[in-house]
């Protein structure tokens, strides 16, 4: 049965698109028709006609940074379980990060990842790891992984801490024309710390992580960066293409900023938490557990500069970092808490609470953060509005208030600081795969 989305309000960023419309797919799944300024679409005898006045209808979002915790931790989450909950988030798509058990860094794992997700209801891409096991020795075998349709590596929860090994990840990653994404930390500087240092973590007696920790290391990189791309000392392969995982400081953002003024090929994400919650929360809280993450919830100072970064074009996306753990593992003294939280489900409701009703965003730009620039920054193929290409949509309502509860949680994990939470924005359900997922 075709479907016609009558009267939405489209948003295509990837075609600079933002118009009234209407959109009629096919039975298979394909955009048949679209029309625009009010233009009607004569429905058959047997069309569905669904009418979005009042909301959107936006390229498919797609989340880069997403923990599934299979295999090796399926008690956490498993790829059906956090495919139903980025559903519910209103993603079609979403990248996995190797640190399963054991770490996604072969073809073999990569293969596995593709068999077990080729009939999920959303895209699954792989972020393999830059190096075995993820433990900063060896490189990872990085052609091997292409031939599985891998286009980004990473040692996501820990850094290469070797400037000669990151050299060598980045020769290597670039002749592949990998995207490298990094987890910016010296854990020198980090190891056993909590939280942000700073006055709340010395009111609480908690050891603190630095800034200078996420900064130490990105300089690090961008340096290296610079000299391969001055010098050419190897053959010429093309530069590295450099991601920055959840940046979180003031001086990150700066040296990012930098780097994009040299010509760089530089991107940076943000988190929902980062740019709704600081220090302070995680101080007054009394379920210390779900505050606790990698990097640690920033000061005040960090977070307007988080914000000042989305408005004027630093933060290239928004990327939840969807991290699943069992109670066990947060209900417990704070220094004990595995780092993380889940995120795929509050993430729109986050990104328009506190971001577009307030201002600082438009809504197109937010559309472009968590749609369009994380499949560009990926390497992955763009969504497009246009006859004959697959229908892949997310259908959100701007303007619906509504409370994140225990019963609305479709991932496996429950670890959350947003439960009870009342936000502004609401992914609807999603259209993909020739399936339609909600706007029941």
């Amino acid at each position: 049965m075709a479907i016609i989305f009558h009267n939405a309000r489209l948003v295509n960023p990837a075609q600079n698109l933002e118009q009234e419309g209407s959109i009629r797919v096919s039975d298979s799944g394909v955009i048949d028709v679209i029309t625009f300024g009010g233009k009607t679409i004569a429905p058959d005898d047997n069309d569905r006609v669904i009418d979005m006045s009042g909301k959107v209808i936006s390229s498919g979002l797609f989340d880069m940074h997403c923990h599934f915790r299979e295999p090796g931790q399926e008690y956490k989450e498993t790829l059906e379980t956090g495919s139903r909950a980025a559903i519910a988030g209103g993603f079609t798509g979403v990248a996995v990060m190797p640190n399963t058990k054991p770490v996604i860094d072969s073809p073999l794992g990569a293969a596995f990842i593709r068999h077990t997700a080729k009939d999920l209801p959303v895209d699954i891409e792989i972020v393999a790891a830059m190096t075995e096991g993820s433990a900063g020795e060896k490189l990872s075998p990085y052609g091997k992984l292409c031939s599985y349709g891998i286009q980004a590596i990473s040692d996501d929860g820990t850094a290469v801490q070797s400037s000669r090994m990151m050299r060598l990840v980045f020769e290597y990653a670039a002749s592949f024309e990998l995207l490298v994404v990094q987890h910016c930390e010296d854990t020198s500087l980090s190891s056993g710390g909590i939280m942000n240092e700073g006055r709340f973590s010395g009111l609480l007696g908690l050891k603190g992580i630095p800034d200078v920790a996420e900064t130490i290391t990105l300089a690090r990189d961008l340096n290296l960066m610079d000299y391969l791309q001055q010098h050419k000392l190897n053959p010429p392969v093309g530069s590295p293409k450099y991601h920055v995982a959840h940046i979180s400081t003031k001086g990150a953002l700066d040296l990012v900023r930098r780097a994009k003024t040299k010509g760089m090929q530089v991107t940076c994400e943000i988190t929902p938490h980062h740019f709704t919650l600081t220090e302070k929360e995680l101080y007054e809280a009394e379920d210390k557990g779900n505050y606790i993450m990698k990097p640690p919830l920033c000061s005040e100072e960090n977070r307007n500069a988080l914000l000042e970064a989305l408005a004027d074009g630093t933060i290239d996306a928004i990327a939840c970092d969807h991290a699943p753990h069992a109670r066990h593992e947060k209900e417990c003294p704070p220094d004990q808490a595995s780092f993380g939280i889940i995120g795929l489900e509050t993430s729109v409701g986050l990104t328009f609470s506190e971001l577009v009703h307030t201002g600082i965003i438009s809504l197109y730009r937010a559309i472009e953060l968590l749609s369009s620039n994380p499949r560009k920054i990926m390497g992955l193929s763009p969504v497009l509005f246009e006859p004959g290409s697959p229908a892949n949509f997310t259908f959100i309502d701007p303007d619906e208030t509504w409370t994140f509860s225990d019963e609305n949680i479709r991932s496996k994990s429950r670890n959350t600081p947003f439960i009870n939470r009342t936000m502004k924005g609401r992914a609807l359900g999603i259209y993909h795969n020739g399936v339609l997922h909600g706007l029941e």
